[in-house]
């Protein structure tokens, strides 16, 4: 179901996860598709831009911030 965030989907978008990010992915009511949108965004905000796409709104921006947050360097 496309409606729901499974661990299975959360793996094939960024790979192998702890539990606490999981919860905390889920925590937000997101979907794996939210989750996809949100990594997309992350990784290649330009791309999308320069492609025109609307900046994510709702659950996948709230990704974005954890994404962001969560994927950063450490030395940042």
């Amino acid at each position: 179901m496309a409606d729901l965030l499974t661990r299975e989907g959360v793996r094939r978008i960024l790979g192998p996860v702890d539990d606490a990010f999981l919860a905390e992915l889920a925590a937000t009511g997101a979907s794996d598709r939210d989750v996809a949108e949100a990594f997309a965004w992350v990784t290649n905000d330009e791309a999308l831009m320069n492609d025109f796409r609307p900046l994510p709104k709702g659950k996948a921006a709230d990704l974005v911030e954890i994404l962001e947050h969560r994927l950063a360097p450490e030395d940042e």
